[in-house]
């Protein structure tokens, strides 16, 4: 049987392949497209094209989701059983904001824009686009498999915490993370292409996780001093904590949650077809005409799973929050 710390490199490589096949066609659909287009090009097929390929990603990492953390549970002595099944569906289409997708992956249009007026070449600023629209799918599936994971881990009651994993190569923010434990519920700390992953834990089963310390000494002088500042790798060799030198916090968001941008609902599956909209039409709920929408909405917006997890302290009302809103059945 596979160890804890195995079953979380699987997860880490399956996660890590899906997204490098959805940078990947975003570059090839990329380059049928010009800077003097960018904006229709990307409310056309082609725009439909890259939505497509990153949703896809959301739906194979979310799909996985479950059945990783039974593993992990099964492999720490815990129950595979969880009291709901996970509905990957739930989690496609949306942003890292809790926004749509699409209106997300149309910044990168904007971005070109804005660098041609300030007298960037047409091809330098498709790069900066091609880089902005990469960071953002490569982030949206990343965060997806995090938050999966996560609903997971609350259906699944032999899991009561994670443990940060962080691969080299990793930023200083990450490496000073690495190890830290977290109760199952509580919110994850990324920057944008972060790729660091969550490790479940049962109560039995404490993994041995590298340390900040640990990773550094792994890293070459060269590589410290890229990651940590020539002055901050002299004072780590010396001796200095790690945290000290590093500020953890700064460039990183909750996962979900991005700054005053953040949404603590979406719009996605609120529709009648929704599944979201079916549940509470079930119930007995409401749903409003939006002027200019084909299919009237759900009057109550629909929480993210980050927001579920902040207002409800509680596995049990997690879980009842959770499939009120579609994310489990």
């Amino acid at each position: 049987m596979a160890t804890p710390v195995e079953l979380g490199r699987t997860r880490y490589e399956q996660v890590s392949s899906v997204v490098r096949s959805v940078v990947e066609r975003v570059q090839e659909l990329w380059k049928d497209m010009s800077a003097a287009t960018v904006e229709t090009d990307l409310e056309g097929p082609t725009g439909a094209a890259i939505i497509a390929a990153v949703t896809t990603g959301q739906l194979t990492v979310a799909d996985a989701a479950q059945a990783y953390i039974a593993a992990q549970m099964v492999a720490q002595g815990g129950s595979a059983l969880a009291e709901a099944t996970l509905v990957a569906a739930a989690f496609a289409g949306i942003a890292p904001d809790g926004g749509p997708l699409e209106t997300l992956l149309y910044l990168p249009a904007i971005g070109v824009r804005r660098r041609l007026a300030i007298g960037m070449a047409p091809d330098e600023a498709m790069l900066g686009g091609l880089a902005d629209m990469a960071r953002y799918a490569s982030t949206a599936v990343a965060d997806t498999a995090r938050a999966a994971d996560q609903v997971s881990m609350a259906a699944n009651r032999s899991c009561v915490a994670y443990v940060r994993v962080v691969q080299l190569p990793a930023c200083a923010r990450c490496i000073v993370l690495s190890g830290q434990m977290y109760r199952y519920s509580e919110g994850f700390m990324r920057h944008p292409n972060c790729d660091c992953e969550t490790l479940p834990l049962s109560e039995r089963e404490w993994p041995n996780v590298p340390t900040p310390e640990e990773l550094a000494a792994r890293m070459s002088p060269k590589e410290q001093r890229r990651v940590f500042t020539v002055d901050g790798a002299k004072a780590i060799s010396r001796g200095a904590d790690i945290g000290q030198v590093v500020n953890a916090r700064r460039g990183m968001d909750l996962a979900g949650v991005r700054g005053r941008s953040y949404r603590p609902t979406t719009t996605e599956g609120v529709t009648r077809r929704g599944l979201y909209g079916r549940s509470v039409r079930r119930a007995g709920g409401g749903f409003a005409r939006v002027p200019g929408e084909r299919y009237a909405r759900a009057s109550e917006s629909r929480l993210t799973p980050q927001e579920i997890f902040r207002r409800a302290p509680e596995r049990d009302e997690q879980i009842e929050l959770l499939r009120r809103y579609g994310y489990i059945v």
